[in-house]
This record gives structure tokens, C-alpha cells and sequence, in this order.
């Protein structure tokens, strides 16, 4: 993907008309369907329906998606945006090395006043809840309250990432814009903004001037202007004017620095050329953003669309950054270059491979299970309709479906160093969930941690022990480190896919669809490579398991080494042991029945039930349980299977 968008730059269009203001104004298919991503007609078409309600044609769980028309598939073309003229890239280049933007665009006069030349409208709402919170005076930070009389904006790292987006990227903006008509926004959005200069008076000190978060905060002043810019405050209105071009020459300057993050580097060149669009003489810096912007992708999103920190949270914020991005574009009557409508279509696809049958998401890479009317609400501004991703190469997560049931499966690297935002040792785990009922989870949740999630556990959850999968010797398969990083471990993961049992229809009875995967992250500490084989029944009624430990060289070493294969199962899902402790009964909240059972005849391994929790979309952490099968194994390897199969 690198290759295609580098040295590329969006075609660009006259300038004329900026100056006056715009008016304001999954499905899924089968298994063996292929991923595609369809922009939407023109109309009011209902993207996404309420997950299994059936509502707007929508399908209902277990009945089978009518296929989307193949009518277009993504070209080389489509990726490699057209080159600018000769005096376009002239004006880049220039702008480049340090040439004012005025003395670019209107050389023989005086640089204009700085003025936001027209209202963005943009198709993504916030949450209401937390913008009413702002009204009433506070914070609403994953379900915990924060006064906003009591916030220090200058000292916020001891409140964690999660308040620094929010806050010092001035997120709030989007909750509080839906939140009540604009009138009753203003004085809000007046305050929290003259607190945070008055704390923040130096551009570029702090935690505040992150790359990431300064992106994200120019980007909210310039889409939400009205709010900040409208009231009667005329001090307050020069100064933030001020703030916004000396925000955009640091971006200038520091948007490129060795240490800024893939998706710091996006927030970033989407402020520029955001600022490039709505300020006056802004030709140039939108030329220069959008060359910038375009290599930025590259060097974020994969082949697939996944974008290289596997992370969901990341990839629905680079799908939000360009949604507002284009709707800069409309604001400022300007066509945006057609690498960026491609590349949204490639962002949605992996979003759907990750949503159970509730609709929301799994919990991965630190994050919670983000909710269904989120997901929704952000694919359905960004006016692609998609099926869920096949080829998951880079992205990692496969998806097996059957009937109502739908299993994710980690079969992927953990993301490497410079990618990694919270990162987890989460290789060959799994989540099932039965329609609406999630009924093997991962805890999730360590992104979160800090509101209602403690800080003290953030590491425990990025942990091995968190996820459901095989852990040896209470050992990570990938070392996790401090500020989400993680260290050595899992670096070779094999995939196979394959359809087995199928009849001569190719829907036979027992037709089912097979995983096969391993990794090496106990082979250097333990001589152990880990193997596990996932196949799920066209029907859904049954997804069988195995786990294998092989010797990973021809020298095995002696003795034995503990092992625990953890099941942490759903919330309000009902767990009863069987008699010999090699099996359980596993009631659903709706009233589903799945029975578990271990498989041959190795009576080492025992079955018991511990406890465990999970993080909602909420950042709430809420009391569940676990399965787990453990015992000793001989450091020559091992072999352990299992079902889980339902039973009504």
C-alpha cells in the first residue's frame, strides 16, 4: 500500500467560490462470498439496520443476506491519486520549504485576516448523553464524571489517554453539538475552550501538542467554528482565531517529526488540509496536506484496509478523521482528491468482520466491545455499504459465520512497535458469540482503563490470561510492556483456510469451515510452538476445537510445564460443571443452551470455573466467568480438544 500512495497527490481545483460560506445545513454474505465495498446511490437509503431486527428489509439473524450487486471492484487507479501540474507542485514544494501561503497565493498583497471562510456540515454525530453531561458541568469520561471546574488541562497525564483524546482533541465538541440546539452550546463550548487556553498559553509544550491530539484539535475548531467562534466574546473569538493559524504552522512544521505515530501522522495532514480549505489563502497548504495526507495512508492502512495497529478503536477514528475531512471539501465547494473516497471504502470492510450478531464489536486490542449504534452511525456517514472483509491478511481477524453463530479468531501477529496503541498479546484467540448473545468474550478493556476501570489492571488485561486461548507457564505469547507497548514473543503466525466435509452440492450436512493456525511465541522460551484448529458447522450448532503443542526444534527438552486453556465466556451466561469435571452446561441470558465438553481420554487435564470480567463499549467493567482447562503436559508437547455445541 506504501508503494501506491507515495510521491502522489490529489488533482487540484480552482479556488474560486471558498470565500463564500456554505449553507449549514452488513449486510453479510456467505462464507465463500467476496469482500467488496459499494458506494451507496443517492437517497436516503438506510445503511445499517438495527443489528437482527429486521427492520428496512434488514435480514434477521439466521436468515441469509441478499448478495450485493458485483458492479464494481477497486482498481490500481483507484489508489494512486492523479499528479498535480507543474505549478501545483511548484506551489507544494514552496510551501514546503517555508514559503508563506500568502506570499504563495497573492504575492502583491497583504496577508488576509484569519476568518473560517465556511460552515462545515459534518454527517457524524456525537453522544448525546456526554453532551448533556458538558451542560449540566462535567465530564463524561467511559461512564465516570469528571467536574469540569476541576479538570487542570495543563497536568492531564495523570488521567490517562483516554482523557487526553477527549479533552486536549477536543472531542466534546461533536457530543455537545448534538446535545441541544446551538444557543444553549455556546456558553459551554465558550468556557471549556478559554479554560484550555488559559492553561495552554504556549504553542507546542505539553502533553496537549502531541501530534495526534493537536491534529484532532484543529480539525473540531474548524468543523464545529459556530460553536467556539459564534458567541459574544469578541477577545475570546481573536484569540482562538490566533490559536488556530499558529496550531496549523506548528502542524506545518512538526507533522513529519521521526517519533509521530501512523495515526498521528493522519490527524495531522487532515488538519492541514482541513486548514488549507477553510483559511484564506490556503491553496497551498491543502496542496501540501493532501500530498502529505495520501503518503500518510500509505504508511497506515494495509492491502485489506486494516489499518497496521489491528486496533478497531483506530480504525473507526482514521474512518472519522476523513468523513469530517470531506466534509471540508463540500464546505468549501472544492471536489477532494479520489484516493481518499477509495480509501474509505477499504476502512469499512474490516469494521464488519469484527461485529458479533449484536452488532457491536469484539473486544480487541485493548478496546471494549464498542457499541452497535456507534458502529452504525459511523458507516453510515461515511456512505459506503460493504460486506465484511475475506482477506484478512494484514488485519488478522478471520471471521467464520454459521446460521446465527459468529466466530472471530486472531490469527495474526501482534502489530509490530511503531503500530501499536495498546497493544495485547492476544494471538489465536477467539470470540463466539450465538445471535445477540456473546457467549465467549476476551476481557478487554485496558484502553479504557482509568475511568471505571482501574489503572492498576491495565496490564492484566493486555495479558495473554485475558483473552481466550491457550497460555503456557502463566507466560505472555508476546511480552507486553509499559504505554502499550509490547516486546518479544509471537513473531511467525501460519494461517489455513479451508472448507471439510463438504457433499456433492457443496452444502453438505456436515459442511463446515475450517481454521487452522499457529505461532511461535513459547518456542524460544519453552521449545514449544502452539497450534489451534477451529472449525465451525455450516449450521452453527457446533464449533470444535484443538490445541496443540509441538516441539519447535528436533531438541525437546524434559520434564513438564503447566498449561491453562481459558474460556472467559459472556456476560449473564450460566455456567454448571458436570459431574466428572470434563464438561459444563452453558446457559444464555435468551434462554440458549451450550453444552462444552473436553475431548480424549488424557484425565490430567481438569475443568474448572474461575472468575473473570468484561469491558463493555462504555469502558464498564462488568463480572463474568471462565472455563479453563488445565494441568501439566510433557515438554515434548501435547494435544488437547474440545466442543462446544448447542443444544436448544
Amino acid at each position: 500500500m506504501d508503494s501506491l500512495f507515495r510521491d502522489t497527490e490529489g488533482e487540484a481545483r480552482d479556488e474560486a467560490g471558498v470565500n463564500a460560506p456554505a449553507p449549514s445545513s452488513e449486510t453479510e454474505t456467505d462464507e465463500r462470498q467476496p469482500s467488496l465495498a459499494i458506494p451507496l446511490p443517492d437517497g436516503d437509503e438506510r445503511l445499517i439496520a438495527p443489528a437482527g431486527d429486521g427492520s428496512d428489509g434488514a435480514p434477521k439473524y439466521g436468515e441469509t443476506p441478499a448478495p450485493l450487486a458485483a458492479d464494481r471492484a477497486l482498481a490500481l487507479t483507484d489508489v494512486i491519486a492523479p499528479r498535480a501540474s507543474p505549478g501545483e507542485a511548484m506551489l507544494r514544494f514552496a510551501y514546503r520549504l517555508g514559503v508563506p501561503g500568502h506570499a504563495l497565493s497573492a504575492p502583491f498583497r497583504r496577508p488576509r485576516k484569519t476568518r473560517v471562510l465556511a460552515t462545515v456540515d459534518s454527517p457524524l454525530k456525537g453522544d448525546r448523553s456526554s453532551g448533556i453531561a458538558l451542560r449540566a458541568g462535567h465530564f463524561l469520561i467511559n461512564g465516570a464524571k469528571l467536574p469540569i471546574a476541576r479538570v487542570e488541562f495543563d497536568s492531564s497525564n495523570r488521567l490517562g489517554p483516554v482523557f487526553d483524546q477527549l479533552v486536549h482533541g477536543f472531542g466534546w465538541l461533536r457530543d455537545l453539538a448534538c446535545s441541544a440546539p446551538r444557543e444553549d452550546c455556546v456558553p459551554v463550548a465558550e468556557r471549556i475552550t478559554r479554560a484550555w487556553l488559559n492553561s495552554c498559553p504556549s504553542t507546542g509544550k505539553g502533553r496537549a501538542w502531541d501530534v495526534e491530539l493537536t491534529g484532532q484539535r484543529l480539525l473540531a475548531w474548524l468543523v464545529h467554528a459556530p460553536l467556539v467562534l459564534a458567541g459574544g466574546d469578541p477577545k475570546l473569538k481573536a484569540r482562538l482565531l490566533s490559536v488556530i493559524e499558529d496550531t496549523a504552522r506548528w502542524l506545518d512544521r512538526n507533522v513529519s517529526n521521526g517519533g509521530v505515530s501512523g495515526l498521528g501522522q493522519l490527524a495531522g495532514w487532515s488538519a492541514i488540509t482541513a486548514a488549507g480549505l477553510l483559511l484564506p489563502e490556503g491553496r497551498p497548504r491543502r496542496l501540501y496536506g493532501e500530498a502529505g495526507l495520501i503518503r500518510a495512508l500509505g504508511d497506515l492502512v494495509a492491502e485489506d484496509g486494516g489499518v497496521l495497529s489491528r486496533c478497531p478503536d483506530a480504525q473507526m477514528l482514521s474512518l472519522a478523521l476523513l468523513i469530517d475531512l470531506d466534509a471540508c471539501y463540500e464546505a468549501a465547494n472544492i471536489e477532494s482528491p479520489q484516493a481518499f473516497g477509495v480509501m474509505r471504502e477499504l476502512l469499512v470492510p474490516p469494521l464488519l468482520t469484527l461485529r458479533h450478531g449484536d452488532g457491536a464489536l469484539g473486544n480487541w486490542q485493548g478496546n471494549g466491545a464498542i457499541s452497535a449504534d456507534r458502529v452504525s452511525a459511523l458507516i453510515a456517514a461515511s456512505g459506503i455499504r460493504a460486506r465484511p472483509l475475506k482477506d484478512v491478511e494484514h488485519w488478522g481477524y478471520q471471521r467464520l459465520r454459521g446460521d446465527q453463530t459468529v466466530v472471530q479468531f486472531d490469527a495474526a501477529p501482534p502489530p509490530r512497535a511503531r503500530h501499536t496503541r495498546c497493544g495485547c498479546a492476544s494471538t489465536l484467540a477467539f470470540e463466539m458469540s450465538d445471535g445477540p448473545q456473546r457467549l465467549v468474550v476476551n476481557c478487554g478493556g485496558s484502553a479504557l482503563a482509568g475511568g471505571q476501570i482501574p489503572a492498576r489492571i491495565r496490564q492484566g488485561l493486555r495479558a495473554t490470561a485475558a483473552h481466550s486461548t491457550l497460555v503456557l507457564n502463566d507466560a505472555n505469547s508476546t511480552a507486553v510492556k509499559l504505554h502499550g507497548k509490547l516486546g518479544k514473543g509471537a513473531e511467525l503466525v501460519e494461517v489455513e483456510r479451508r472448507l471439510i466435509g463438504e457433499g456433492s452440492s457443496g452444502k453438505g450436512s456436515h459442511a463446515a469451515t475450517l481454521i487452522e493456525a499457529s505461532h511461535d511465541g513459547y518456542a524460544a522460551r519453552f521449545g514449544l510452538t502452539h497450534r489451534r484448529t477451529l472449525a465451525l458447522r455450516s449450521d452453527g450448532t457446533e464449533l470444535s476445537g484443538q490445541d496443540v503443542l509441538l516441539p519447535a526444534s528436533r531438541k525437546t527438552k524434559r520434564g513438564k510445564i503447566s498449561f491453562a486453556i481459558r474460556f472467559h465466556l459472556g456476560r449473564g451466561v450460566e455456567v454448571h460443571l458436570s459431574d466428572d469435571k470434563r464438561g459444563a452446561s452453558l446457559l444464555l441470558p435468551d434462554g440458549g443452551l451450550w453444552q462444552f465438553r473436553m475431548r480424549g481420554d488424557d484425565q490430567t487435564a481438569t475443568l474448572n470455573c474461575e472468575d473473570s470480567l468484561w469491558v463493555d463499549g462504555a469502558g464498564a467493567p462488568h463480572a463474568t466467568e471462565q472455563l479453563v482447562i488445565e494441568g501439566m503436559t510433557s515438554r515434548s508437547g501435547g494435544e488437547f480438544s474440545w466442543l462446544l455445541k448447542k443444544m436448544g
